[in-house]
């Protein structure tokens, strides 16, 4: 639940630079609630949280295929992969529009970066395109 000093903080960083999930990260402690399906025909699905597999000295995990997620869910579940140990992505407009992404509640995940299945590090920098829930992926 975000609270009026959280969203004090995303306009005010909305504002200065623009809000995505890396100058908002209280929004991504807590996963949402599960997602109701938009008015569309478009059904979005959420992902399910993976469990963090047991690593050794070196902390690699395996990138999931997070396509068709909503913005939130994929970030919520790349925390829960990783243990915290990857904490911000980046996302950014796939439609053309440049817009940000204030809501991550309200963009689902197209396309990604680094390719499901790839081995992920401490290090990795992921990036998501996104568009609006009721938008069709390029």
């Amino acid at each position: 639940m975000r609270t009026i000093a959280t969203i004090g903080a995303c306009v005010l960083a909305l504002i200065m630079a623009g809000c995505d999930a890396a100058s908002n990260p209280g929004s991504a402690t807590t996963p949402p609630p599960a997602q109701t399906a938009p008015s569309t025909a478009t059904e979005i699905s959420t992902v399910p949280q993976t469990e963090v597999p047991p690593h050794g000295s070196a902390e690699q995990w395996v990138m999931p295929n997070l396509a068709g997620a909503v913005l939130q869910d994929a970030q919520n579940t790349i925390q829960a992969t990783t243990a915290g140990a990857i904490y911000f992505t980046k996302s950014h407009d796939l439609s053309g529009q440049n817009r940000h992404q204030v809501l991550d509640d309200n963009s689902k995940v197209c396309d990604q970066n680094i390719a499901p299945g790839a081995t992920l590090s401490p290090t990795s920098k992921i990036d998501f395109g996104v568009v609006k829930l009721d938008e069709t992926c390029p």
